[in-house]
Parts: C-alpha cells; structure tokens; sequence
C-alpha cells in the first residue's frame, strides 16, 4: 500500500459508473521524476518531504497508487477538425480520481501517457518525455499569465523507449484540472441517442462547476449559457497573449473553461492574424483569428447534445439554444475589448449614457484594430508591440524601432496618447499598469523546441528549468537582459511546426 495519502473524494466514477472504463495503468519499468510542481502540489495536500520519497517516482508513473484512486478510462467522442469521431476517449489517458485541495476545492488528477486502454484506437497509449514536458512548461506559462488551465503536476521518464519517427524516451504526465468534462464527453452519448445519460451527465456538470443553477427554471439551457460565457473569456484572453491553441476540436474544449491540452500550440512572434504552426492543421482551420469562430462553432455541437433537455418542443428548445449561440459573438467581443482595453491602458467608459459608452467602444476597437493592423502589416512581434508600450510613454523611440516604417506607427502613437490624456495618473503609474498587464516573457518557440531536445535527447533538463522559471514571471522587468525576451530570428520562426506527440 502506498504511504502517500491525499484527499481523495471520486464523484465521477462513484455517480456516472457507465460513463468510464475501470482500467490500471501500465508498469514502468525504470521510473524517475523529472518535472516536479512543488507549488501545485502543496495546494493539493502533497507534503514537500514527499517529493524525495524513494517510491515517488512510482507513484506519479502509475507503478503504485496513491491510496484511494479509483482510475477509469474516460468515454467521449468529438468533431476532430470538422469531421465526427463518435468514440475516441482516454486512449492515453486514464483519471485517477479526485482529490479536495487545501481550499476545499475538487480537483481532477489524471495520468497521461499511461499505456493502452479499450479507447486507444490502435495506440501504444504511451507518451514521450518532450511532449509531456511541453504541457508543463505551457501549463505553467498560462497560470502565470492569469488564464483558467490544466496543470502539469509531475512528469515522470518510465525507462522505456516509445517509438514515433524514432525512438524516444517513455513519460507520464500527471494533469491536474477542474475536471475532465468535455464537449465531446456529451458528444459521446448524445451520438448513441442516450439522452437520459446527456441528462445524468449535464446535472453532474452543474452540479460540480455551477452549482448556483441546480434550483434554476431551464438549467440545461442556463449550463450552455455558462460554457459558453466562460469559453468567449477565454478564448479572449487567449487571443491577448497571442496563444494559438492548434487543435480545438470538441473533445479538446472543456465545460469547465480551462485550457486543456498543450499538444500542436504555439506562441506568435510576428502579428499574423493567420498564424498557424500545427503539422496537422494544413488548412488553416484552428489559426489565430479563426480561434473565436472554431469556439463558437463548438458551442453549437454541445448545444445540440443538449436540446432534448432544454425543451419538450424541438422548435422551442432549438431557437433557445440557437439564441444562446448567437450571444457568443457580442460576448467575445465584449471580453476581447476589454482585454485589449488594458493592454493599452484604457478605462472602460462608465457614468455614461448608452449612445456614449457605444460610442466609445467603437472608438476604442477601432484604435486596437488599428494597432494590430500595423503589427501585421510591418511583421512586429506581438508580445514586445505591447510590452514596450509602457516604455514609449516617455521614449517613444523604445517602441518606435520596432518598425521597419516607423512614420505609421508614430501616428497611432500620438491617437493612443491622446486618448490616455484625460484618464487620472501619472505617465509612470499608467506605465506600471500596462507592465502588469502586457509579458514580457512568453514561451519562445524555438527556447521551448532547444529545451524539450535537450531533455529527450540528452537528458539535460537545464535548459527546461531555466525557460521554466523565465515563464513564471512573464511580467518580471529584469528578464530584459536574458534570451527569453527576445524573439527568435525571422527565418527561425517562420520554419517553426508543433505535433500532437501521439
């Protein structure tokens, strides 16, 4: 029995035992840590002194189990860039249960990489150690910049090599997230015609992520309205940071609003609204700006799961949903702008009448578009075109050098300031501000590309742990000096192609 006790609390396999396969990981032969997230660890009740425990490497490959796992194969189905698959489920994945953090919270932990399982599709069901390494330095990256996202809690090297194009160390991720629940986890039972179990489930989504709604008139109706409100947040905040998530399919979209897997993403360097960098996405579906559509488009595949329930008449549960889905689009917008309100460092109008405030709005996206448009046509890194902001308060030429053209750009600088003028503060409090706000560091593609070969085909996890810190403290001014603020070279970064890792 292992002596590593946490809080474990298992709902989903306890009050949806048809929904999930019971299944036990496979046997690493030669486990050993190489990703620890300490932090995250304490929250969930996992003593430091655990960590160098001699049988933590088996706990975290599945070797041995924590007392009071329950692991179970998850069943769920998804459109995979536009095309229906009615069963894929965890074929790598298996959840080993759930555990009540330190703040009363529940939270799902799942292995990765964990071996075969009845949905593994031909699969291996195995993981390689730079993909799993690749979740936790993204995972990691977009905590720290304040967006909802799984975890990397441990990834563990199982001794044993796994073969893709060539042979390639073994690894388990263990994810942390607020559940597993998925679009396509409704998807799944929706295509069979088991409306009663799309009913079991939905109640059990409300009842873990939005409670508040279980004595609600129309709750079915409400939980799509609350997935959807959450996923144009995210999506937005996304959007903000220049993230390309590369394979939002609806297995991949969650009921909870996190972000969940971090396989064919990526960071844009250079403003392309058409940025793409997934192998497999040859046709440009998942590209940046193609991010809120896709959202939008996904909602509506979880709003069919659900019309059985949302009304007796198909007629009316169909325009509710539909008017749902057509709120998603002003709901974005709304969380886009203000994302991109603080990146400049625009007050939202308030005190105003309704004309004015519209009136603003308008005024405002126009001037965001405007920059963006000017980062796209003169090819300027997204994160240093908003970052430096803060320095071209008071030396415009910081900002200015990044364009090739820079008579554009000191136009648009002199409506932005004019528009900051008559807000309350100083030039160096607004300048604090947009600091908080605009990264300085982000995951550089080709620092997280030398990293993961470093760790896979060296064993040298230096270079992980060093970028792993850096994107900890993306806001930090003194990474000004070091490599991880800076872009890679053009031809670098326009070769650059991410992979699923399966």
């Amino acid at each position: 029995m292992s002596p590593l006790t946490l809080r474990f609390d298992n709902s989903f396999a306890r009050d949806l035992p048809d929904f999930a396969v019971p299944w036990q990981p496979a046997q690493a032969p030669e486990p050993s840590l190489v990703f620890v997230n300490r932090a995250l660890g304490g929250e969930l009740g996992i003593p430091e002194a655990s960590w160098q425990h001699p049988d933590a490497a088996a706990w975290w490959s599945g070797r041995v189990l924590p007392e009071g796992a329950q692991p179970v194969a998850q069943a769920y189905a998804g459109h995979q860039f536009g095309g229906f698959s009615p069963q894929l489920g965890d074929g790598r994945a298996l959840l080993i249960g759930e555990v009540i953090n330190t703040l009363g919270q529940r939270r799902d932990l799942a292995f990765k990489g964990s071996g075969r399982t009845p949905f593994s599709r031909g699969g291996d069901g195995k993981a390689a150690v730079g993909p799993m390494l690749r979740e936790a330095v993204m995972g990691e990256a977009m905590h720290a910049l304040g967006i909802p996202t799984t975890r990397a809690l441990a990834v563990a090297a199982t001794g044993e090599s796994i073969f893709r194009e060539q042979a390639l160390p073994g690894a388990v991720l263990t994810r942390v997230a607020s559940s597993h629940l998925r679009v396509g986890t409704f998807q799944y039972f929706a295509a069979r015609n088991e409306h009663e179990r799309v009913r079991q489930l939905a109640d059990y989504a409300i009842a873990r992520h939005d409670p508040d709604l279980l004595q609600a008139d129309n709750h079915y109706l409400k939980l799509l309205q609350r997935v959807s409100d959450r996923q144009a947040r995210l999506i937005a905040q996304w959007m903000g940071v220049g993230f390309i998530h590369g394979v939002m399919n609806t297995d991949n979209m969650t009921i909870s609003g996190e972000t969940i897997d971090y396989g064919p993403c990526a960071f844009m360097e250079a403003f392309d609204p058409r940025a793409t960098f997934s192998s497999i996405d040859r046709q440009g579906r998942y590209a940046y700006g193609n991010q809120p559509g896709i959202a939008r488009w996904n909602l509506a595949r979880l709003a069919e799961t659900l019309l059985p329930h949302i009304h007796s008449d198909s007629d009316q549960a169909v325009q509710q949903a539909t008017d749902v889905i057509e709120r998603f689009a002003p709901a974005f917008q709304a969380a886009w702008l203000s994302t991109f309100r603080a990146k400049l460092g625009l007050a939202a109008p308030t005190g105003e009448t309704a004309d004015n405030a519209a009136s603003t709005d308008a005024a405002d996206t126009a001037l965001i578009e405007a920059l963006l448009a000017l980062l796209h046509t003169q090819t300027v890194d997204f994160t240093l075109g908003f970052r430096r902001l803060a320095d071209a308060l008071e030396r415009p030429a910081a900002w200015l050098d990044l364009f090739a053209e820079p008579e554009a750009a000191k136009a648009w600088l002199g409506q932005w300031r004019a528009r900051l003028s008559p807000q309350p503060g100083d030039t160096s409090a607004t300048a604090a501000r947009l600091r908080q706000v605009n990264p300085l560091v982000i995951p550089r593609n080709h620092l997280v590309e030398e990293a993961l070969e470093a760790a896979s085909q060296d064993a040298r996890l230096e270079p992980f742990e060093t970028l792993l810190a850096a994107v900890r403290h993306p806001f930090a001014d003194n990474a000004e000096d070091g490599p991880f603020a800076d872009p890679a070279p053009r031809d670098v970064a326009e070769r650059h192609r991410t992979f699923c890792g399966t």
